[in-house]
C-alpha cells in the first residue's frame, strides 16, 4: 500500500500528539471523573478496548453531565462507555495537520474545540490532539503566508480565551457546589447528634440552616440547567399579563430580606398606576431578581434603587446600587458565560458567573435588552428594556395587547 506524501512544510498529526491518557470501556464512571479531579491538566480521555479507540470522554462533558440533576446518581456507577462520545473524530497519525485543523473545524460547534483520537495505521490507538496546539502549529507552518498566519492567530486566541473561560468555570462551579454539600453532609451529622439526645431546638435550627444550603445548591444548579437549556435552543417563552408595577415591589421585598443588617436603603421608583405587560413573568423575574441579588452582595452601604419607567414604546426596568462599581476593563466580562471578576480561590462573593449571562439570554428571549453603566466606587446601574407594543392607558392601567 502506497504511503501518504506530505509536503514539507505541513506536518503528520501524528508528531504532534498531546496525551496518551485512555481507560477501558468498562471503568465506572466515578473513577474517571476522580482521574479529571485530581489532575486539572487532564483534558480527555479516550475509551479503548484492547487496542482500538472506540470513544471519547472530555472534561467540560463529563462535568456537565454529572452536575446535571441526579447526575452523579445516574452514571457515576456505570461503565465510562455509556456517557462517553462514541463517533469522536479519529485521523491516522500520517494525516496532513491542515487536512485534520479543517475536519476539526466542520464539526458541529459543541465538538469543536474536543480532542481528536490519532491511530497507528492498523487502527491502534497511539494518542490524543489538541485542537488549540493543532492551530498554533498551523500558524507556525502558515507563517509565509501572511493572510492564512492571521486566520490561525485568530483562532488560536479565540481557543486560548475558550480554554480559560472553561478553567475558570470548573473552578467556580468545583467551589460553589462543594460549599453548600459540605454544609448539608456536616449539619445531616449535626442532626443526628441532636436527634440522639431528643433536643428539638437544636433540630429546627440545624435544618433551617440545612434547607437554607440545599436551596443554594439547587440554585446553583438550576442556573447551569438554564445556560444548558439556552444553548441547546429549548428554553421556552410563556408570555402573559404581567403587573410590572406589583412584580417590583415583590423583588424589592426579597432585597431588603438579602441586605440584612447592612445599612443599605432598598426603594421603589414607579409610577403610581400598575403597569401592564404581556410577557413571560417567570423570566422577568428571574432577570431582575439576578441583578438585584448581585445589588445587595456588592453594596456595603447606601442603598438599591429599583426604577420603572416608560420610554416610547419600551418598558425600562433600572436596578441601581451604591456600591464598589465595576472597573470599565471589566465591564466586558459581566456576560460572559462563567466570567467573573473575582478569582474563585480568592473571592469574598458566592456565585458561578452565570447569573447575567442567563439574564441577558433570557431578555434577548423577550424580545428586549439589558445594558450596564458603572463608575468605579461609585456604584453601577443595570437597565433591562423590553418592547411594548399597541400599548393604551385604560382605567389607569397601561395594557399591552
Amino acid at each position: 500500500m502506497q504511503s501518504m506524501t506530505v509536503p514539507e512544510h505541513i506536518l503528520p498529526v501524528g508528531e504532534l500528539i498531546t496525551s496518551s491518557e485512555q481507560v477501558a470501556p468498562q471503568t465506572i464512571v466515578n473513577s474517571v471523573a476522580e482521574r479529571f479531579f485530581a489532575t486539572t491538566e487532564l483534558d480527555a480521555i479516550a475509551v479503548v478496548e484492547g487496542k482500538e479507540p472506540v470513544g471519547l470522554v472530555t472534561r467540560t462533558k463529563m462535568l456537565f453531565t454529572l452536575f446535571r440533576r441526579f447526575g452523579f446518581e445516574l452514571y457515576g456507577k456505570n461503565s465510562i462507555i455509556t456517557i462517553a462520545d462514541t463517533s469522536p473524530l479519529i485521523v491516522p497519525e500520517n494525516k496532513p495537520l491542515n487536512e485534520v485543523i479543517d475536519m476539526a473545524l466542520e464539526r458541529p460547534p459543541q465538538d469543536i474545540y474536543d480532542e481528536i483520537i490519532v491511530t497507528y495505521p492498523d487502527g491502534a490507538y497511539r494518542g490524543l490532539l489538541s485542537v488549540k496546539q493543532l492551530v498554533i502549529q498551523q500558524s507556525n507552518a502558515l507563517a509565509n503566508n501572511i493572510l492564512q498566519k492571521e486566520i490561525a492567530s485568530a483562532r488560536a486566541q479565540e481557543l486560548e480565551k475558550i480554554s480559560q473561560v472553561k478553567s475558570q468555570f470548573l473552578a467556580n462551579v468545583t467551589h460553589e457546589l462543594r460549599s453548600p454539600v459540605n454544609a448539608i453532609i456536616g449539619l445531616a451529622e449535626l442532626l443526628r447528634m441532636a436527634a440522639e439526645k431528643n433536643s428539638i431546638e437544636q433540630i429546627k435550627e440545624r435544618l433551617s440552616f440545612m434547607i437554607s444550603s440545599a436551596t443554594n445548591l439547587r440554585a446553583i444548579i438550576t442556573n447551569i440547567l438554564d445556560l444548558s437549556k439556552i444553548e441547546a435552543g429549548k428554553m421556552e417563552v410563556i408570555r402573559q399579563n404581567c403587573n410590572a408595577s406589583a412584580l417590583i415591589a415583590e423583588i424589592a421585598e426579597t432585597t431588603r430580606i438579602l441586605v440584612g443588617k447592612k445599612p443599605v436603603s432598598v426603594e421603589v421608583s414607579a409610577p403610581a398606576m400598575p403597569i401592564m405587560i404581556f410577557t413571560d413573568p417567570i423570566k422577568l423575574r428571574q432577570i431582575i431578581t439576578n441583578l438585584a441579588s448581585n445589588a445587595s452582595k456588592f453594596t456595603e452601604s447606601g442603598k438599591i434603587t429599583l426604577t420603572l419607567t416608560i420610554i416610547g414604546s419600551s418598558l425600562e426596568i433600572s436596578v441601581t446600587d451604591t456600591g464598589m462599581g465595576i472597573k470599565e476593563e471589566h465591564l466586558d466580562k459581566l456576560f460572559t458565560a462563567f466570567g467573573q471578576i473575582e478569582d474563585a480561590k480568592t473571592k469574598q462573593h458566592e456565585g458561578t458567573g452565570l447569573g447575567l449571562t442567563i439574564s441577558r439570554n433570557f431578555a434577548e428571549l423577550l424580545g428586549g435588552s439589558i445594558s450596564v453603566s458603572s463608575v468605579f466606587g461609585n456604584g453601577t446601574t443595570f437597565t433591562v428594556s423590553l418592547p411594548i407594543q399597541n400599548m393604551e392607558r385604560q382605567g389607569g392601567l397601561y395594557n399591552a395587547e
